[in-house]
């Protein structure tokens, strides 16, 4: 398989966001604004990046009963060092409004299920390429949640004010707002994909 396809298959095929629908709680909790959205994507990506890429090199030495807890180690092994790098040099406020949502990335299932599906059936490199996919895929999707919410409900991108306050929906900025803004995000997407 072409490395090409395996990260266009994640871009738009298989993406976490607006086709497998997998991840759903950071998606809907971190992406009030783009920049948490950009973060956190990127923070899932990179551990995703380097778990794909290890759980392919030691498929072969490891048994079949226990792949799982396996693949669970290797990725909390990421998160951990991820965390304490996010700590000592992430902006605070990226790191308040992450906040528990890093160390979840542990149980996410995107991760999971690409090393599940993916990573352990391929080689390094496949695998390697995969992440990247999957990875842009997601931070595609959190960052565009991001902006959209973002601009609707506090009239800003990347905190640059373009609407007046006047026009600020507070609602996009709650909860219910994610849930809305996500299923037309959803809708848009699958129409493009149709075509």
């Amino acid at each position: 398989m072409s490395k090409y396809k395996i990260i266009l298959n994640g871009l738009i095929k298989e993406n976490p966001t607006f086709v497998l629908l997998l991840g759903m709680c950071p998606t809907l909790a971190t992406t009030t604004s783009a920049l948490n959205g950009l973060s956190m994507g990127l923070a899932t990506m990179l551990v995703l990046l380097c778990t794909n890429t290890v759980i392919s090199c030691i498929k072969r030495i490891t048994p079949g009963q226990v792949h799982i807890p396996v693949f669970i180690i290797v990725i909390a092994a990421f998160v951990t060092l991820l965390q304490m790098f996010m700590s000592a040099y992430a902006p605070d406020g990226i790191n308040k409004a992450l906040g528990i949502f890093i160390p979840l990335i542990v149980v996410n299932c995107i991760i999971l299920g690409r090393a599940e599906s993916f990573a352990c059936k391929h080689t390094p490199l496949e695998s390697l390429c995969d992440g990247v996919g999957i990875g842009l895929g997601f931070t595609f999707g959190l960052t565009l949640l991001g902006v959209v919410r973002e601009l609707l409900g506090a009239g800003s991108v990347f905190g640059v004010v373009l609407l007046p306050e006047t026009t600020n929906m507070l609602l996009f900025i709650l909860p219910p707002g994610a849930f809305i803004t996500l299923g037309y995000l959803i809708a848009i997407f699958n129409r493009f994909k149709a075509k």
